[in-house]
């Protein structure tokens, strides 16, 4: 009865959305004119705010008017009207009656993460890019919907992590949205809402498996691969203890689970599911293991990044999955959500034109200080762009660093897929890694250490888990224990400056900073060939500090490598 009536009551909510998706990819064919209608309104409402005043917005009657009045700029240039926000002065960015609900926490270019103000807006369009994505994902893989909606493993964090002076919340946007999900569709996500205020990543992904596992469950979503990888590896890890926990109707104790939250998790945990621990204790009699192709046959697809450096993680799917599509969730961070796949196995999607004003600066004009910008409807297919953000956030010509290529268009909206962040940000699993912050980490690393490198470069590199290379040639660093200690020291200054490097530490997604020590003329040679590929001269050439390719690494040929 309680099936027949969750498809019954189901059915509106997949109109409604379906009804908002057909809306979308409508506008696609109007993608220029959507967007200027939308930009034009933005400004409209927040003319009288202080940025609003400040940047003329009543004098802006097109486009061409808000690229004049409004420079390009990053957080930094938008952090003095945020932060009069988390004081309280919502009217620092926008008009009157707006709300501002929580800030959005991501890690910023320097120790202090960033605040993304999250108005009702803003929230509005988060929620609708998801409703649209999720509803052509599950009618792109029928099974999910034709008896009402499959179970859903979405992992979600707090949006409660800390409050402004103003006592606005600060934390994530998943946090916020999963406490106001409709009840009825609240049922089919596996993860508690209160799960998400467990700080411990492990002990988290073991709540999410142990309320998931003995569920048919029909897809798994989790923007970074390298999240679901850590998760099911430690569901096999404690293949035990889940069967254990699930025959007896338990939680076991050694997991870091706030007392309020063990409370809630314990109603819901009392029932015993001898059968599925039964079924479960089959499988790794019969594999040794605990994996999700064993225990969710019937999985539909997993979704997730599949973009830049991601899609060296979904190399390790075929182990857990077996041969399980994947759909891209779409380009999405603290500022906005910038596309909407539609197909599966694609990193590319469709630019969001519903949501977000967008430009578009040339890779190739990336580095100059006035560079000009182009708008969604006329990309280049085949071109390199870093995309501006205008957002319901209070956000106004945004560089977000994001480097894309245009592989199409749908109607008249661009298809575009990630490649990588800026030329000065690296991004393995999630960090985003700064150069500034690289520079601020070993100088100060030095410092402490009375050390002083004619010059240095931190580099990704592959591995289980991937982790950084700081390479020094060796006059610099001639005993082994002085490279040890650099590195040690620098990994302590990057966990300090960055708390996402700091996150993907602590939960083992990132391995250890070790020392690489190259032989003397190695910067030498690294400068004639970086030249070589530019055309520039000696005398323009710059020394970067970090490199986000991972092939990089392989134009070093090492003496040795010195982990801490």
């Amino acid at each position: 009865m309680i099936s027949f009536i969750k498809r019954l009551a189901g059915r509106p909510i997949a109109r409604r959305a379906r009804g908002l998706a057909a809306e979308f990819l409508d506008q696609t064919n109007r993608a220029g004119d959507v967007q200027r209608d939308l930009l034009m309104e933005r400004i409209a409402r927040n003319a009288d705010s202080r940025f609003g005043r400040d940047h003329h917005f009543r004098e802006i009657r097109t486009p061409a008017d808000f690229r004049k009045r409004v420079p390009i700029g990053d957080y930094n240039r938008h952090e003095p009207y945020i932060d009069q926000v988390r004081q309280g002065d919502v009217s620092a960015l926008f008009g009157p009656g707006t709300d501002v609900l929580m800030f959005a926490m991501t890690s910023g270019t320097t120790n202090r993460p960033k605040t993304i103000p999250v108005t009702r807006e803003a929230l509005r369009d988060y929620r609708e890019g998801w409703t649209i994505w999720g509803i052509l994902a599950f009618d792109g893989h029928p099974d999910m919907i034709e008896n009402g909606l499959r179970p859903i493993l979405q992992i979600a964090s707090d949006w409660r992590e800390s409050y402004t002076a103003a006592g606005i919340p600060c934390g994530a946007i998943t946090g916020l949205t999963a406490s106001m999900q409709n009840p009825l569709v609240r049922t089919t996500y596996c993860m508690p809402a209160c799960a998400s205020r467990i700080k411990d990543v492990e002990s988290k992904y073991y709540v999410a498996l142990r309320f998931s596992i003995a569920r048919d469950l029909g897809t798994v979503i989790a923007a970074n691969p390298s999240t679901i990888l850590g998760m099911f590896r430690l569901g096999d890890r404690e293949r035990e203890t889940l069967i254990r926990d699930l025959h007896d109707g338990t939680i076991a104790s050694k997991w870091a689970i706030p007392d309020e939250v063990r409370k809630h998790l314990r109603l819901r945990t009392r029932i015993r599911r001898k059968g599925a621990a039964r079924r479960l204790e089959a499988i790794v009699e019969e594999t040794g293991r605990l994996l999700p192709r064993d225990y969710w046959p019937n999985l539909e697809f997993l979704s997730n990044w599949m973009g830049g450096t991601m899609r060296a993680y979904l190399r390790g799917y075929p182990e857990f999955f077996g041969d399980k599509p994947v759909r891209d969730v779409g380009l999405i961070a603290s500022e906005g959500r910038m596309t909407i796949p539609i197909e599966d196995g694609t990193p590319a999607g469709i630019l969001d034109v519903r949501h977000h004003y967008f430009e578009f600066i040339p890779e190739e004009q990336g580095d100059l200080e006035q560079p000009e910008t182009v708008e969604a409807a006329d990309l280049i297919e085949g071109r390199r762009y870093f995309i501006i953000l205008t957002t319901a956030g209070g956000l106004y010509r945004y560089n977000i660093f994001d480097l894309v290529r245009c592989v199409g268009f749908h109607g008249k909206a661009p298809v575009v897929e990630f490649l990588n962040k800026g030329a000065h940000f690296s991004s393995l699993t999630g960090e985003k890694l700064s150069e500034h912050q690289v520079i601020a980490a070993v100088e100060a690393a030095q410092k402490d250490l009375g050390l002083r490198l004619r010059s240095y470069l931190l580099l990704p590199i592959w591995g289980e888990p991937p982790s950084y290379g700081l390479l020094a040639e060796t006059s610099d660093l001639p005993e082994n224990d002085a490279a040890d200690r650099l590195a040690a020291a620098v990994e302590e200054q990057l966990r300090a400056l960055n708390v996402e490097y700091a996150s993907k530490r602590d939960t083992l997604r990132l391995g250890p900073v070790r020392t690489i020590r190259l032989r003397d003329g190695a910067w030498t040679e690294f400068q004639k060939r970086r030249l070589a590929r530019s055309g520039g001269t000696v005398e323009q050439y710059k020394q970067p500090h970090l490199i986000p390719d991972p092939n990089e690494i392989g134009n070093f040929p090492a003496l040795d490598s010195v982990a801490p």
